[in-house]
């Protein structure tokens, strides 16, 4: 969950690994560091410190660097506390490397190479350097894999020796690494957003493969040593990424976003008002011969996978589950060869969800995964692939990435209930000429959004807060409560309201805030009457919803009139306006939006 970016080449170094890395904090902001080699004399300087990424800029500021190679690290800390000594980089005799991952058998490790009273840290990562380092006798390939060897666990390493003072090299297992050649030198990244500025072309570093980078070249080796042709993929999106645009944080700007997103997206997968994923490889045979689907993702991920699932039981009559992908494999899933497992994960890495995608493929499954990045492990490991092309996010909360996961999965439960005869040609066009309707409501909640500023007001003090709602609403709910969780440290939990009175009505109790969002027409009756039970006893109630509902349920609450589309649509105009209730709850408490306490983006550890 740590963010790494190398670079050597004919530039100065400093500023292109301060840049990247500030663009990969989201991935971790514990710590942070960088080592660069001078150019004169060849050695190699290490700066690093606890903190953000400006902390390390201001160490960096005092310092005249000229070195033109080097390697960054921001820190998400899994293995020893967050302080100057246990952040990378991490140096141990001739080498000097950077790391992604936990080695699992490093106190062994620690014993056989009798490192006691010879480290300075409490980190896995400088073990493994000492490893590298008793391997290394002047061949850094073989030196790599004897290394690599003995190591136990998931990493990116990144890895420079101090007798090849302008070459990096780097090696991985599940924790991802992209490399790109530039017109001024090499580089590599633990993500495509740290490079996208610099070339339109990268790779995905394979697994137990060795790179190697030059001022001019980039150089793949499998483990035999024989030299591999990378396989490069094209940057398909604007990488705007460096500037928030006069927003004060990437948060409202991806929020502001989300119009553009999902506007692009359905007409990039519709043909003549069908749903059509022909230019990405998905087979209509993928869709109609499965007997059963299984969705497995974590977070906000899992969260869309519930729209996938009521859609996909109601509009194509298939058996649908949704599975933690953190608990898959260890619930004894009912998966056979007529099952089609979706994965769903914005960066690909995941590692549940890939190792979740692998148990089920190794039962016989067929996959398909829904992302957003281009030669992610998830990607490879899957027989098709539909891509949101949302973009780039480096908020942690994740908000274009959900509402293009919630309209990829609208769009291919249509496509898989008209492929399957559950659909009509005609309904199925109707349905999607709905769903094009669904960006210009995004558009008029970002035009009423200091409305949901106001009500944020509301809520700031809270201690507790309770969301409900049933069917659809229930599953936008839960996205909600994890936002507000995520961003602005209010404890909140979500309930379908049909079982308030098996349990949580006992935690209702005078001006306890409860959000309730209303959208599902056939359901009217049943929720107006859960929001008046909780109005009754004493709860502050705000409520998201039509405005046809707003009228029905009556103006005792403080509310919110959501633009009408299809009901089964509206998650997707919900979504805008609880991400920005989050946004301003966080940002008016004075917190960082955009990187919350002891969260990274991408979960790359189990």
């Amino acid at each position: 969950m740590c963010g790494i970016i190398g670079y050597t080449g004919k530039k100065k170094v400093k500023d292109i690994l301060l840049n990247g890395l500030e663009l990969l904090e989201y991935r971790g902001y514990d710590s942070a560091g960088v080592a660069v080699v001078d150019e004169k004399t060849k050695e190699t300087s290490v700066y690093k410190c606890a903190g953000r990424v400006a902390d390390l800029r201001a160490v960096c500021k005092k310092q005249e660097i000229e070195a033109t190679c080097g390697i960054g690290h921001t820190r998400w800390a899994t293995h020893g506390g967050v302080n100057d000594d246990n952040a990378h980089p991490h140096c141990f005799g001739k080498v000097t490397l950077v790391h992604n991952g936990i080695i699992e058998n490093y106190r062994e490790l620690a014993v056989e190479y009798a490192l006691e009273g010879k480290l300075h840290s409490d980190t896995d990562t400088e073990i493994a350097a000492a490893v590298f380092d008793h391997f290394y006798e002047g061949d850094p390939i073989a030196g790599i894999k004897n290394a690599v060897d003995k190591l136990k666990g998931t990493f990116a390493f990144v890895i420079m020796f101090a007798d090849r003072p302008e070459t990096i090299y780097s090696v991985r297992n599940v924790s991802p690494i992209v490399a790109a050649k530039t017109p001024e030198g090499t580089m590599l990244a633990s993500d495509v957003t740290a490079i996208g500025g610099y070339t339109k072309q990268y790779f995905a570093v394979p697994e137990y493969h060795i790179l190697e980078m030059t001022k001019e070249e980039l150089h793949l080796f499998d483990f035999d040593g024989k030299e591999v042709k990378p396989s490069y993929v094209e940057i398909d999106f604007a990488l705007n990424v460096s500037e928030k645009e006069g927003f004060p944080f990437y948060m409202e700007k991806e929020i502001a976003e989300q119009p553009g997103v999902i506007a692009d997206l359905i007409a990039g997968k519709t043909k003549e008002d069908l749903p059509d994923f022909t230019e990405e490889g998905v087979a209509d045979q993928l869709l109609y011969e499965c007997e059963n689907v299984t969705i497995v993702a974590c977070g906000s991920a899992m969260h869309a996978g519930l729209l996938g699932q009521s859609l996909m039981k109601s509009l194509a009559k298939v058996p649908v589950t949704v599975e933690l992908a953190s608990e898959f494999m260890y619930s004894d899933p009912v998966i056979t060869n007529q099952t089609l497992v979706i994965a769903v994960s914005q960066s690909g890495e995941t590692i549940d969800t890939l190792e979740a995608l692998k148990y089920a493929k190794a039962q016989g499954a067929k996959a398909l995964s829904i992302i957003n990045v281009r030669g992610s492990s998830i990607a490879r490991e899957s027989e098709a692939v539909i891509y949101t092309n949302a973009g780039p996010e480096i908020a942690v909360a994740s908000t274009k990435a959900y509402t293009s996961q919630l309209a990829v999965f609208c769009l291919l439960a249509l496509r898989m209930a008209y492929v399957r005869g559950k659909l009509s040609l005609d309904e199925t066009k109707n349905y999607v000429r709905e769903l094009k309707k669904v960006p210009d409501a995004m558009k008029e909640i970002l035009g009423e959004k200091e409305k949901i500023h106001h009500i944020a007001d509301g809520i700031l003090e809270a201690k507790d807060i309770f969301m409900i709602g049933r069917g659809l609403d229930y599953a936008i709910m839960m996205e909600g409560s994890l936002k507000l969780k995520e961003v602005s440290y209010i404890h909140s939990e979500a309930y379908a309201s049909g079982e308030l009175k098996h349990g949580p009505l006992a935690l209702i109790t005078s001006h306890t805030p409860v959000i309730a969002v209303a959208t599902q027409e056939k359901l009217l009756s049943k929720e107006v009457s859960n929001i008046r039970e909780v109005k009754s006893r004493g709860a502050d109630v705000v409520l998201f919803a039509k405005e046809r509902i707003l009228k029905e349920a009556g103006r005792e609450y403080m509310s919110f009139a959501l633009p009408d589309v299809k009901d089964e649509f509206m998650c997707l105009v919900a979504a805008v306006a609880l991400q920005l209730l989050a946004y301003y709850v966080s940002s008016d408490k004075g917190f960082d939006v955009d990187k919350p306490r002891n969260l990274a983006k991408v979960v790359t550890v189990e």
